[in-house]
Parts: C-alpha cells; sequence; structure tokens
C-alpha cells in the first residue's frame, strides 16, 4: 500500500524522558525526520498538532482478543481497532484461546489468521503447559514475542504447577518466560472459607481476599527464585500489591533480567469500587486495596515496575452479571489505557515522560521489538497525538470493543486520542477509525 508523506507540525513530542516542540516528517512507513521546524513544501499532507502532545504509540505487551475460538467475545480486528482508537499501536496477544496456542503449528497459524485483519501491530506468545516442553525447546527467537506461563489457576491445561516442569520452563526457554503469578492453593483454600461463609453469594468484595496479596506473593516469588537460578529472563505481568515490590530492583530496566509489569486498571480502581462496579471490575489478579494502588504507583516512578500494560480480556456484559463464582474475570481496557495515564498525570501521580518509557519504550527494549517504541528517525511511525485539553467521556455509543461495555462507562478522561498513524498511515482521526488496516507482524529480537 502506497504511503502518503505526512507533516506533523507544532508538535510536543514526549520522548526519550525529554518533552520538546517539533515537527516530524512521515515518508512512506516510516519517520523521515525530526526537527524544530520543517518545510510545509516538504509533504503532501500537513496535520498541525497545535501543541498537542505527540507520543510514540503504546506497545500493549498483555491482551486477550479471544481469536481463535472465542469469537463471541472479540476477535483480532474488532479489538485492534478499539486499541487503535485508545492510541495502542502494537500488541501481544496471549495464547489461552481454542485451541490454545501451544505449540509452534498453532502459533504459526495464528500469525496467519492475524495477517491482513488487524489495524495495529501484532506479536503471539507460545503458551506452556506441565507437557509442552519439547515445544518450548524448538521455539525460535523472532517466532514468539515470548512464553507465557500461568502460575495459577487457569483454564484448560494451562495451569504450569508441576515443579519439575517449571524448573525445566526456566532452564531451556529460548525467550522471556512472561508469568501469571497467583498460588492456586492458596486461592482454592480461601474459596472455601468463603463458600462456609457465604455459601454460594459471596460477595464480589471478597475478591481480593480470595485472590489474596500472599497467594501473589507465593507465585511471584516462585518464579523470581527460579530466574535467578537458571539466569532466566523474566517478566512477571500484572502485579498488584505492596508486598511484592519488594521482589523488584529498581534498576534501569535495560540492566535487569527480571523486570515486573502493571495494569492500567490497577494504577486507577481499587477495592472501594467493588460496591459500584459488581463484576464489572472482577479480573485476576484482584483489584486490591488503596494502599496497594499506592504502592504501585510509587514502584512505577522509582523504577521497580517496568511496563505498564492492560490485559485487555473482553467478556459479554450478560456473563459479568451473574454470580460471584460464575461471573468470568477480566475487563475491556485498550480503548482507554492512554487516557487512564493521562488522567493519573494530570493528578500528579505520573508523568508524561515515564508513562512513555513504561507504554513504549521498555517493551520495545525488553522483548526486542524491533525499530518500535521510539520516535526516531529511520523507526517505523508509529505514532498517536494526544488532546489533554479535550476532555472525553466514555458511553455506550463511543465504544469499539465487540462486548460492547466498559468499567469506565460515565467517566469523563481530561484528554482525547486525537490522532493514531501505524506504519506511517492514518488510522484513527476526528473519533473515527479511517478503514485502513496496516497492522504488521512484530519482529523480535531478543534471546536469553
Amino acid at each position: 500500500m502506497a504511503r502518503q508523506e505526512i507533516l506533523i507540525t507544532n508538535a510536543r513530542l514526549v520522548n526519550e524522558n525529554r518533552t520538546v516542540d517539533c515537527d516530524v516528517l512521515i515518508r512512506d512507513e516510516r519517520i523521515e525526520k525530526i526537527a524544530a521546524k520543517i518545510s510545509t513544501t516538504d509533504a503532501a499532507r500537513v496535520i498541525d498538532a497545535a501543541g498537542k502532545y505527540l507520543i510514540p504509540g503504546m506497545i500493549d505487551d498483555q491482551v486477550h482478543f479471544r481469536e481463535p475460538g472465542l469469537t463471541n467475545k472479540g476477535n483480532l480486528a474488532t479489538e485492534s481497532a478499539a486499541a487503535v482508537a485508545g492510541g495502542i499501536t502494537s500488541f501481544m496477544d496471549m495464547p489461552n484461546v481454542n485451541p490454545q496456542t501451544t505449540t509452534r503449528e498453532a502459533l504459526a497459524a495464528k500469525y496467519e489468521l492475524a495477517e491482513g485483519r488487524c489495524s495495529a501491530n501484532y506479536g503471539f506468545y507460545l503458551g506452556a503447559t506441565n507437557k509442552n516442553i519439547e515445544e518450548i525447546k524448538a521455539l525460535k527467537v523472532n517466532e514468539a514475542c515470548g512464553i507465557k506461563a500461568f502460575m495459577g489457576a487457569s483454564t484448560g491445561d494451562m495451569l504450569v504447577d508441576d515443579p519439575q516442569v517449571l524448573d525445566r520452563l526456566f532452564e531451556f526457554a529460548p525467550v522471556m518466560v512472561v508469568t501469571h503469578c497467583e498460588h492456586s492453593p492458596t486461592i482454592w483454600e480461601n474459596e472455601a472459607k468463603a463458600k462456609a461463609e457465604f455459601g454460594e453469594q459471596v460477595p464480589m468484595s471478597e475478591h481480593p481476599r480470595i485472590r489474596s496479596a500472599q497467594a501473589c506473593l507465593v507465585s511471584s516469588s516462585i518464579a523470581t527464585d527460579l530466574a535467578r537460578r537458571h539466569d532466566a529472563l523474566l517478566h512477571v505481568l500484572h502485579l498488584t500489591t505492596a508486598i511484592e515490590m519488594g521482589l523488584f530492583s529498581n534498576a534501569h530496566h535495560n540492566s535487569k533480567r527480571i523486570t515486573a509489569e502493571v495494569c492500567v486498571h490497577h494504577l486507577w480502581f481499587d477495592e472501594s469500587r467493588y460496591r459500584d462496579l459488581d463484576a464489572r471490575i472482577k479480573c485476576n489478579p484482584a483489584i486490591k486495596t488503596a494502599k496497594d494502588r499506592e504502592a504501585l504507583i510509587a514502584a512505577v516512578n522509582d523504577g521497580r515496575i517496568d511496563i505498564i500494560a492492560t490485559d485487555h480480556a473482553p467478556h459479554l456484559a450478560g456473563e459479568k452479571k451473574r454470580s460471584y463464582f460464575k461471573a468470568p474475570a477480566g475487563l475491556p481496557v485498550v480503548q482507554h489505557a492512554i487516557q487512564v495515564l493521562f488522567d493519573l498525570a494530570a493528578k500528579g501521580e505520573l508523568t508524561l515522560e515515564t508513562i512513555v518509557a513504561k507504554n513504549s519504550h521498555a517493551v520495545a527494549d525488553l522483548f526486542g521489538v524491533q525499530e518500535r517504541g521510539y520516535v526516531r528517525e529511520g523507526y517505523y511511525a508509529d505514532l498517536v497525538l494526544v488532546d489533554a485539553g479535550k476532555p472525553y467521556t466514555v458511553t455506550s455509543s463511543n465504544l469499539l470493543a465487540k462486548c460492547h461495555w466498559s468499567p469506565f462507562e460515565g467517566h469523563t478522561f481530561s484528554a482525547s486520542i486525537d490522532t493514531t498513524i501505524i506504519n506511517g498511515a492514518v488510522v484513527f482521526e476526528n473519533g473515527m477509525l479511517t478503514g485502513d488496516i496496516v497492522g504488521k507482524r512484530l519482529q523480535f529480537d531478543r534471546s536469553r
């Protein structure tokens, strides 16, 4: 597809720990020039940013877009469209689909399924099980963004709880291992206590006590111990507790073998919101206390947490109305992730430079995403203009995820996504998708 030259003028560029006023020239798929001023005669189309923030597109290292097999909830096309409307230009999708992505053959089939259908750039994880260590050992570096290990209660046979298998996983994984860390026996014990007290009518507010801080700590401690023993690359996903922060270093992410992630909803909500949102904020690991939320914000700022992601996991609205043990866990988040973070910046809890570092730079570095994640000459033009002065109210009429609900409905964010550019093409502007489907397979070059 031919790309139009685009000149973005009068932008406030947030990139590599600096905010500067500049122009950016895009030719074909890539950024050709970044300068204080670039002549408007150089480009066929001019976008006057008029002081809006220009940031590298968010690279979301954790989504569940539900394809193949669970497409009543979402699919690669619908969820990637919601993502680009939220300023996410690349995503990495999880393997707990149907069939599960636990073989290299299934991984290749998933890439074939995605080709030509994703609005954003895409990469896929290979899933670990108690039985597929030979598939993991055979994995080549650029075949997957990482290996996902559910070290906590999961669906199907994707719970990896055999100590010998975990040991071999960390010994032989050719790429980064990413983990969901919750200790299943602790959870099961807490579930039994809740049933004894409440029967089947367990209040949703019990979720952070069932999926407790201790359950998280036990599992994340096992994972970090294994990574140290085998000098493996480990990335612990969606951390939720203050007590786990002691497991992680505040060194720069490029010098660490063990890194950490937090999700936007754990930075935004705390357990007080179960009263009004009920199962709409039921997710695993659970949203926990206000003190836990504050500790996560602090860990983002001091470097113990390296990446901010979404864990976008859509379920049908009707499913979310079920009782505690029947309502599924997961939230649709991609369309509003950057706006959540800009609101936190407006409150003084984060800086824009930190947001960009955690959303884009660190993800590109840690996963070895080639030529993306930064606004640099020669890099792919994956860019987002954010209007920090234009409020945006979430309503059912402006939701794009297939499940068509959001835990943010009714909230007015302080900022709006103005324009999203992917591979040099404008894919979202004026509150609408342009219809261009330009997502490409991400290329990875980081091995253990």
